[in-house]
C-alpha cells in the first residue's frame, strides 16, 4: 500500500487503514519534513454549518473522532466550541442561510439556529451590526489544531509500523497494460503497489494524470492576514462570517487572523505568494466591521498564503478511480480537509477493507460523479 502525501489527510488514511490491520503501508511526500504543505497552512476552523447533507454527516462524524481523539491517538487535537456565527445581510443570503439550516437540521445538526440581532451582538459583541438582517449560529462549532492532529496520527500510524519517507517525490507510477497499478517510482526506489492513494491535496490532479488518471481538483491560493498581537478581541470569539463577500476572522495565538477571498494568480496555480497589497485591503474591511480593531496593526511577517484544493462542486472525493482499479482519491475537499480528515481517513479505510463506507452514506463523493465532466450533485454553497 503506497500513499502519496503525508499532509493531514493521507496521514490519517494510513492510520486508520493500518489500525484496521493493513501491513507494509509506506507515506511519501516529496517535503523534507511533516507539517510544510496545506495542513500547516490551515488556520483550524471546524464547523458542521454546511448546506448540504454528506457535508454535515462528515462533520458529524469528524466531531465525534474529535471528542474521542485524545482516548484513541493520544493527543489533544485542540477541539475548543467557540462557534461559528454567519451573517446575513439581505433577504437573499438569509433565505441561503435558512435553506442551509434545514439541510443541517434533517442531517442531525440540531443545535444550529437563527440568532436575532440582540442575539448576535451578544455572540460577538465586537462586530458591527451595520446592514446585517440576522446572524445563524452553531455552538458546537469551533477551532481545532491542524499540526496537532497531523502529529498525532502520524505517531500512532508509526506505532503501527507505518513507514514514513522523506524528500520522496512521485515522479512516475507504473501500471499493466489493463490498468492497474503496479509500482510507484521515486528518486529513490520503485516501491510494489498493490494499492495507491492519491491525498497529494492541490497536486492530487498531478499524481493522477501519472496514472493516467483524470481529476478536476484544482489549486486556489487563498491569504491569512495576522495582526500584531492583540486583546481587543477574546480568544473564545467565534468563527465571524460575513456571507456577502466570505470575510471572516478568528482569534488564534493573541492575534486575529483576517481571511477574504480574493482570485488565483493567472498561468500559475500553484503559487501560493502574499500579495502585499492585499493586507491593506483586508486591513481596512477588518476595521470597518470590528472597529475594535482600529488601532491594530497587520504583522506581515506572521502572514501568510497557502492553496485549497478545489472541486467544482466543492465536496471531496473518496474512493476508487474509474480508471484504474486500485488507485484510490482522499482529497479534494474546498478548503474543509483538516475538519474532515479524521471522518474521511476512517470511511477510506472502510471502503478499502469492506467494500463500502458503513459510517456514512459518501456515495455522492465518488470520483465516478465527473465521468460527464461535470459533478452529478449542487455544490455546497457554504
Amino acid at each position: 500500500m503506497v500513499v502519496i502525501g503525508a499532509g493531514i489527510m493521507g496521514t490519517s488514511a494510513a492510520y486508520h487503514l493500518a489500525a484496521r490491520g493493513w501491513r507494509n503501508i509506506v507515506v511519501l511526500d516529496r517535503a523534507p519534513r511533516a507539517g510544510l504543505g496545506s495542513t500547516g497552512k490551515a488556520t483550524g476552523g471546524f464547523r458542521a454549518q454546511f448546506s448540504t447533507p454528506v457535508n454535515v454527516k462528515l462533520s458529524l462524524l469528524a466531531r465525534d473522532k474529535l471528542q474521542r481523539f485524545e482516548e484513541e491517538i493520544g493527543v489533544d487535537p485542540g477541539y475548543a466550541q467557540a462557534g461559528y456565527l454567519w451573517l446575513a445581510s439581505s433577504e437573499a443570503e438569509r433565505e441561503i442561510l435558512r435553506g442551509a439550516l434545514a439541510v443541517q437540521h434533517a442531517a442531525g445538526l440540531e443545535e444550529s439556529y437563527e440568532a436575532t440581532l440582540d442575539e448576535v451582538s451578544t455572540i460577538n459583541p465586537a462586530a458591527s451590526l451595520d446592514g446585517i438582517l440576522s446572524g445563524f449560529f452553531c455552538p458546537t462549532d469551533g477551532f481545532i489544531s491542524p499540526l496537532a492532529i497531523l502529529s498525532g496520527y502520524a505517531a500512532a500510524a508509526d506505532r503501527l509500523a507505518v513507514r514514513f519517507e522523506w524528500d520522496a517525490e512521485v515522479v512516475a507510477i507504473e501500471c499493466e497494460p489493463s490498468g492497474p497499478i503496479t509500482h510507484v517510482v521515486t528518486p529513490r526506489e520503485r516501491i510494489a503497489a498493490d494499492f495507491v492513494i492519491d491525498a497529494a491535496g492541490p497536486w492530487a490532479r498531478d499524481v493522477a494524470r501519472l496514472a493516467a488518471a483524470d481529476l478536476p481538483v484544482t489549486p486556489l491560493r487563498r491569504q491569512v492576514a495576522a495582526t500584531m498581537p492583540m486583546s481587543v478581541l477574546p480568544s473564545a470569539m467565534p468563527m465571524t462570517i460575513w456571507v456577502r463577500d466570505q470575510f471572516h476572522l478568528r482569534v488564534r495565538d493573541g492575534r486575529a487572523l483576517l481571511l477574504y477571498p480574493t482570485p488565483g494568480i493567472p498561468g500559475r496555480p500553484y503559487d501560493a505568494t502574499l500579495d502585499a497589497s492585499w493586507l491593506d485591503e483586508v486591513g481596512a474591511i477588518a476595521r470597518a466591521r470590528l472597529p475594535v480593531l482600529a488601532p491594530v496593526a497587520i504583522d506581515p511577517e506572521a502572514s501568510w498564503a497557502g492553496l485549497y484544493e478545489m472541486t467544482p462542486d466543492r465536496h471531496s472525493v473518496l474512493g476508487a478511480a474509474p480508471e484504474c482499479p486500485n488507485l484510490f482519491y482522499i482529497c479534494g475537499s474546498s478548503g474543509h480537509g483538516v475538519m474532515h480528515s479524521t471522518a474521511l481517513g476512517q470511511l477510506l479505510a472502510e471502503i478499502l477493507t469492506d467494500g463500502r463506507a458503513s459510517s456514512v452514506d459518501v456515495t455522492g463523493l465518488s470520483p465516478a460523479r465527473f465521468a460527464a465532466g461535470v459533478s452529478a450533485q449542487a455544490a455546497d454553497v457554504l
